[in-house]
């Protein structure tokens, strides 16, 4: 790039004087001259443009002194604007110009001058531009005083024609025709981050014609996606979730920009992912079942990539109470609507077609189990705290019937089951919270033991789901007498989370329940904050295995915020051991 730039200044001249020869002969050999040399000019404005972008406004003007009277030039050349590509890398060089925070009366009419080039090439699309500088002419007005007016009132007028094709349908003679709408979107390409065409964008997303095959042009729908993620644009979930439905590639660029935050910067960062989401429109467009299911199939092959990564598996479950949220949002503002007073017959009609958008859940989760869907639907937040030990027992009981129960073939198997549970994060991580806390049996219930080892190893044979549920009993057996004892030391939990290890080494599930214990046992016992550090140095003898342990520090605070759960001692130990944990990262 940097020798394609070296030759500009000539060639910058040569072209000024092509340009000005075409502009003041409009005779058939000038149109041939321009014809023979529009490859070559092609080329030139796209080396100018990779030149442009580098530099800001002041250093453009100081290298190119000229370079606004040879794009004005090339506005004003019909054969230069149809060629190929040129329309498309002169809006880009003349966005390049604009200065988006001018600091003076002329940097700002240089702004509004830019812009009444790029109404100049809008107006291909409405009306010829000469018969408007002729009236305002007359009427007195400067082009600096009408030229962001105008830029104004034409993107207004396209998104009105856009709009009347949605309201009349099949009235062709009032329809925008759709060779007209695909080449609005390639001329929007590189002007979808501008502030005065959001509208225009906002329009052509939400554009519904009755054409077989998408209108938009690709790249105007990957230039939108792109400058949302980056937040260079700010467009309503409604518009998003029309570009998604209609250009699947850029909802999976979004997940994959989630991925690419879940192994980089937001790593073990809960609160951050689910601001991202939030800000993505993600839970809320997944309220549409077919946004919903693509989301769900990335989570579901990024967990069989990833061998179920703690990562994914805590994406998943911010996923999932976000978009229950925004479920319960939508329900709300639906029963507002129903309970408001009279309204007009298009209100009405507009209802109805809302209310036929509103999906069972079977939709949404068409391999599960209907009734168990419903269960893990329950908050816990909504139901005593006291109840939450019967609530598991409830949940392990429907999913050990639905797993080890060949009846209910239809519902896919252990792993759809699992997959299923994993989404609710307020149940699925509160398993070993409650077997360690809970007062309510000597022993450990057989149902939170099934759960327990069912929810890391789905794939399990119901032996060595029994194996792990005796061995996970065992250790559980000798914390719970440590959590009676006066004193307590980092040797005394090693020896109980070794007991019943004899013999072969534990599988991995295994290794990461004890772990899991172990760190509850740390949160919860009155002792257990003076020998944490010292444990946790025991255990996370890898990164894999430190990074598991501020994962779920992290996914446990992230939780009892959302519960509102009360321990003030455990909370304080957690974020100490948090902060210190990723300081050692």
């Amino acid at each position: 790039m940097a020798q394609d730039s070296v030759g500009l200044p000539s060639d910058f001249q040569f072209w000024m004087r092509k340009l000005s020869v075409w502009d003041l002969a409009s005779t058939l050999e000038t149109q041939q001259d321009t014809c023979r040399h529009l490859p070559r000019f092609q080329e030139f404005l796209r080396q100018l443009y990779e030149a442009l972008k580098e530099m800001d406004s002041n250093a453009i003007i100081e290298r190119f002194p000229t370079v606004g009277q040879l794009l004005a030039k090339t506005c004003r050349n019909p054969l230069i604007l149809a060629y190929d590509e040129s329309q498309k890398i002169l809006i880009w060089c003349l966005c390049c110009l604009i200065k988006k925070d001018p600091q003076n009366s002329g940097e700002s009419k240089f702004n509004s001058w830019t812009r009444g080039l790029l109404s100049h090439i809008l107006s291909t699309f409405r009306f010829d531009i000469k018969e408007v500088d002729l009236f305002t002419q007359v009427l007195g007005y400067a082009p600096t005083d009408y030229y962001p007016g105008l830029l104004k009132n034409m993107v207004l007028s396209l998104v009105s024609e856009l709009r009347e094709n949605h309201l009349n349908g099949f009235n062709t003679q009032r329809r925008m025709a759709p060779e007209r709408v695909r080449s609005l979107s390639r001329v929007c390409v590189p002007l979808v981050t501008l502030p005065d065409f959001e509208p225009l964008v906002e329009a052509l997303l939400t554009y519904h014609g009755h054409e077989p095959q998408e209108v938009l042009w690709p790249e105007f729908c990957d230039a939108v996606n792109e400058a949302f993620l980056l937040k260079k644009i700010s467009l309503p979930t409604s518009a998003i979730l029309c570009l998604w439905l209609r250009h699947l590639p850029s909802l999976e660029n979004t997940m994959l920009h989630l991925f690419e935050k879940l192994i980089s910067s937001e790593r073990n960062f809960l609160r951050r992912i689910e601001c991202f989401m939030k800000d993505s429109s993600l839970p809320a467009a997944a309220c549409h079942p077919a946004i919903f299911r693509v989301v769900d199939e990335m989570f579901r092959y990024a967990l069989l990539e990833t061998d179920g990564a703690l990562e994914v598996l805590a994406a998943i479950q911010v996923f999932t109470r976000c978009f229950v949220e925004a479920l319960e949002k939508e329900d709300k503002q639906r029963c507002q609507e129903n309970q408001r007073g009279k309204e007009s017959f298009q209100q009405t009609a507009l209802k109805q077609v809302d209310i036929q958008l509103k999906f069972a859940f079977k939709t949404y989760f068409p391999y599960a189990s209907p009734s168990l869907v419903m269960v893990l639907l329950q908050h816990p937040k909504d139901i005593p705290q006291g109840l939450w030990h019967q609530a598991l027992k409830h949940i392990s009981e429907m999913l050990k019937e639905v797993v080890e129960d060949q009846t209910h073939g239809s519902y896919g198997g252990p792993f759809e089951s699992w997959f299923l549970f994993v989404h609710f994060g307020g149940w699925a991580d509160m398993v070993a919270e409650q077997l360690m806390t809970s007062e309510a049996e000597a022993e450990a219930p057989e149902a939170l033991l099934w759960l327990l080892a069912f929810s890391c190893s789905p794939g399990a044979g119901h032996q060595q789901r029994a194996q792990t549920m005796v061995e996970v009993k065992a250790v559980l057996s000798c914390l719970m007498k440590l959590l009676r004892s006066p004193t307590l030391s980092a040797r005394d939990l090693q020896a109980a989370a070794g007991e019943g290890g004899e013999g072969a080494p534990r599988p991995p599930a295994c290794q990461q329940l004890i772990r899991r214990l172990l760190l509850n046992f740390l949160l919860w016992a009155p002792g257990g904050h003076a020998i944490a550090q010292e444990v946790i140095t025991l255990m996370a003898q890898t990164d894999a295995i430190m990074h598991e342990i501020i994962g779920f520090l992290d996914q446990t605070l992230y939780r009892w915020d959302h519960l509102c759960v009360e321990a003030p001692r455990s909370r304080k130990l957690a974020r100490e051991l948090l902060a210190e944990l990723r300081g050692q990262a």
